[in-house]
């Protein structure tokens, strides 16, 4: 579960994070805050997971107050200026909503905090990642389907489209595997060719240019033999 925090000091701002985030069982609200002080003194005796961050805001700016915090969560930066991105990405926020937003791309800035949680659990220790931040949402056609990370053997490039198989179905989305290959996991996937990556541990064999997995054959790419090479030392 990840906790959150508004700041923002337009509360329609705050109503359309909370419905957002109603939609998604993995969010768990904590507290609304108008300002940036009122943040100071909340944080000082709270922990949360993330925080949707307005920037210009009274008494303290956004970027300002994020720099007071000596180990800050994760931010997901919500403001209609879009002259802040670069400093934004230098504070390390996870993304950068522009006012008004939709679903669609909120979503997807959720989905990157879900996949870093995972990569951040998975360096720190051995111990396994609890079930739910261990999945990601992805959108086919009008539906947006909750997808076990475990369950996924292999994602294939189609055009402008993504097949994701699963061990139990197949999911084509309307993105490109480059951008798909960022929400997984570098621990857990591994990139076999310009159209293919696999989840390592569903990995069966391995014979020549071929990767078995379940009922499947991956090839295996020139350019990517090197990514097999490190597998096998």
């Amino acid at each position: 579960m990840i906790t959150y925090l508004i700041i923002d000091d337009e509360h329609i701002a705050h109503d359309i994070i909370k419905g957002y985030c109603k939609m998604l069982p993995n969010l768990e609200f904590k507290a609304d805050c108008y300002d940036a002080i009122e943040a100071i003194y909340y944080l000082n005796t709270h922990d949360v997971d993330l925080i949707f961050l307005d920037l210009n805001m009274p008494k303290l700016k956004g970027f300002e107050f994020l720099k007071t915090l000596s180990s800050p969560p994760k931010v997901i930066v919500t403001t209609a200026y879009s002259e802040f991105a670069i400093e934004g990405y230098e504070l390390n926020v996870v993304d950068y909503l522009l006012k008004p937003f939709s679903f669609e791309r909120f979503l997807s800035a959720i989905n990157k905090v879900t996949s870093s949680n995972s990569n951040k659990i998975k360096n720190e220790s051995n111990i396994n990642l609890k079930p739910e931040e261990r999945y990601i949402f992805l959108k086919q056609n009008n539906s947006y389907i909750q997808v076990d990370l475990d369950s996924i053997l292999f994602i294939e490039a189609s055009g402008n489209y993504t097949k994701v198989f699963t061990t139990k179905d197949t999911i084509t989305i309307r993105e490109k595997i480059s951008d798909t290959i960022q929400l997984l996991s570098d621990n857990d996937f591994l990139q076999v060719h310009k159209s293919f990556a696999v989840a390592k541990k569903h990995i069966n064999s391995i014979e020549g240019n071929r990767i078995y997995i379940a009922d499947y054959i991956v090839p295996i790419g020139k350019l990517y033999k090197a990514n097999i090479n490190t597998l096998l030392k």
